[in-house]
């Protein structure tokens, strides 16, 4: 069994749009003529999935051409179909609706319902497996660990100027107040020169 699903997984496609019974698609086929090769495209209403988990996955879908009921099956993991486009969504609660081969006209329309168009008919890469890591993802890493190792001298240093920025906006008491011995000698020049003026308004006086 280990054999067949490794051989399964060379011919299986990474990824494809989740289609459902009852989505209006466009189905993209690879027609080879000889040496040429064309695009034919194919647009109608699934009205049949099976064994969409595996590799034979298909889905049947039926169109009304000159009126008269025409259907397709599709491998889905097959080479020959190269696109799949949901155009819409119906809701549905049956697998197979065998009921559309008998209707015509407004009796075989079906409810339709909103979807995102564009995440359902977007096909992402597989993610890769946690054994098979990416050279650039390593470097990645590597390289965020370089700058958050760099960051921690970067940081002190930011430190150190903030301290002397701080240091820098400090007032100068000391050239603002001056020392006390600056403070005293206007002092002691204003009672001098007190004392000198008192000796000469007593002479004034009694002259």
């Amino acid at each position: 069994m280990e054999a067949i699903r490794q051989l399964e997984l060379n011919y299986r496609k990474p990824a494809l749009p989740q289609v459902q019974t009852g989505d209006t698609v466009r189905v993209h086929q690879l027609i080879k003529e000889g040496a040429k090769q064309r695009i034919q495209v194919f647009e109608g209403i699934i009205i049949r999935t099976h064994r969409m988990n595996e590799l034979t996955a298909c889905v049947t879908v039926r169109r009304i051409a000159s009126g008269i009921g025409v259907e397709k099956t599709f491998l889905l993991h097959s080479p020959n179909v190269s696109k799949i486009e949901i155009l819409r969504r119906a809701k549905v609660r049956r697998n197979f609706l065998s009921f559309l081969r008998e209707r015509r006209g407004k009796s075989a329309r079906l409810r339709e319902i909103s979807f995102d168009k564009i995440a359902a008919n977007d096909v992402s890469t597989p993610e890769t497996p946690a054994g098979d890591t990416d050279e650039t993802e390593v470097i990645d890493a590597e390289q965020a660990e370089d700058a958050l190792t760099d960051a921690v001298p970067l940081a002190d240093v930011e430190k150190s100027e903030a301290k002397a920025a701080a240091s820098e906006d400090e007032p100068n008491t000391a050239a603002d107040t001056g020392t006390p011995d600056e403070q005293q000698a206007p002092a002691d020049e204003a009672e001098a020169g007190v004392a000198q003026a008192e000796p000469g308004e007593g002479k004034a006086v009694q002259s």
